[in-house]
């Protein structure tokens, strides 16, 4: 298989390092998640509120990240994906745990039967409880889930089914524009959660998805750009 052009190392150093200030930060998040800045205990999120919202939906969304890196891993030889893969994977895996962790110290469950979502990505009152309710396939910051996918970015069965049978280029390219759409749909709903959750680690950790997810689309673009192929539309 060709060899990565010259530029992407460069590009795929700045990825990893955003990868692993995200790893870092996520260790120590885990020790503070109970309290406040200043370290007095902080108000537990309401069952509907965007904080316990974002965990849910999140975690859900890096679970079909780290199946699809998984899928690739196997499925091609390039060192550049399989690496790229494996910080994905370990990144959304770690972060996963956080956020599965902080529903259950808030003692909240993991999921609420009949929640649309992304339904906390609407207005939120004095209570913390969420106000507004969008219903399945409704935009939420410029993204709409596709037919037969469950948030936006996120892929459908079939789209998995055509990765696990795919090798070579052919599943770095599909690899790349899955992880592509999957990227701008979680960016689009860390920015929510930075912007309406009150817990302010919980806010940091998804201002910190932002970041190093943004970076990632620009290695993912470069890597597209070397196999002749480009993000999907």
């Amino acid at each position: 298989m060709s060899r990565p052009s010259g530029r992407t190392p460069r590009t795929y150093w700045v990825a990893g390092t955003a990868v692993l200030l995200a790893l870092l930060f996520a260790a120590a998040a885990t020790v503070t998640a109970a309290t406040g800045d200043t370290g007095t205990p902080a108000r537990t999120p309401a069952l509907h509120s965007p904080d316990a919202g974002f965990a849910r939906d999140m975690a859900v969304h890096h679970q079909q990240a780290v199946e699809m890196s998984f899928i690739v891993r196997d499925r091609t030889m390039n060192e550049a994906v399989r690496s790229l893969a494996y910080d994905i994977a370990n990144t959304q895996a770690n972060q996963r745990g956080m956020l599965l962790g902080w529903l259950d110290l808030w003692g909240l469950p993991k999921v609420v039967a009949g929640e649309p979502p992304m339904s906390w990505m609407g207005t939120s009152g004095a209570d913390g409880e969420h106000t507004g309710h969008g219903g399945h396939g409704e935009q939420h910051g410029g993204q709409a889930a596709k037919p037969g996918a469950l948030m936006p970015g996120m892929a459908t069965k079939e789209e998995l089914a055509r990765l696990a049978a795919a090798s070579g280029r052919d599943a770095e390219v599909l690899y790349l524009q899955l992880m592509t759409d999957h990227h701008k749909g979680g960016v689009a709903m860390a920015e929510g959660c930075a912007r309406l959750c009150e817990t302010p680690v919980e806010r940091e950790l998804a201002q910190g998805m932002v970041d190093a997810q943004r970076s990632e689309l620009t290695l993912m673009a470069d890597m597209l750009g070397q196999r002749g192929a480009a993000p999907r539309g």
